[in-house]
């Protein structure tokens, strides 16, 4: 038992990837950091970079996991609401920044429209996050949260490079 905690305390010391939670955690709390910023921004140029740094990182988001977070989720737990609730959040998320991509500062909507999909991505934050939510059945679960975790860096940074 001591020769195993030695070998997992050896391991973390390590810089070892991110387990795949951990890699969403962040995606969400960076997201948060930027719809802040916006509240706060006074200039249209300010809000413009800001909301193009949200709609690029949301969309690069929900892509990889939709592509391997949630395929994998499914198919360890089998729960159907959780993934399919997750789903149709983000498909809204994902009409509201197309309107936003589409539109800027001098949009009268525009403000309204960063300031909802805030909203509409808290909620979903909290979904996820919370005891019993997607995260904490993909704990629970079996899945192999390092390996896709690597699984999704790599698709993350490829789609952000594009």
């Amino acid at each position: 038992m001591a020769r195993s905690a030695v070998k997992k305390k050896k391991t973390s010391s390590r810089q070892s990837p991110q387990d795949a939670v951990g890699l969403l955690k962040a995606d969400h709390r960076q997201v948060e950091g930027w719809f802040e910023e916006f509240d706060k921004a006074r200039s249209d140029s300010r809000k413009l970079d800001l909301a193009g740094r949200i709609c690029k990182a949301l969309t690069v988001h929900t892509q990889i996991e939709e592509e391997l977070f949630y395929p994998a989720f499914y198919e360890a737990t089998q729960d159907k609401d959780l993934h399919h609730e997750a789903i149709v959040e983000h498909a809204g998320a994902k009409r509201l920044i197309q309107e936003i991509q589409g539109s800027g500062p001098d949009d009268d909507y525009y403000e309204a429209k960063v300031t909802v999909l805030a909203e509409m991505i808290k909620h979903h934050v909290k979904e996820e996050e919370q005891p019993g939510g997607l995260f904490a059945e993909a704990k629970k679960s079996d899945m192999d949260l390092k390996a896709l975790g690597q699984q999704l860096l790599a698709r993350k940074q490829e789609l952000m490079a594009q």
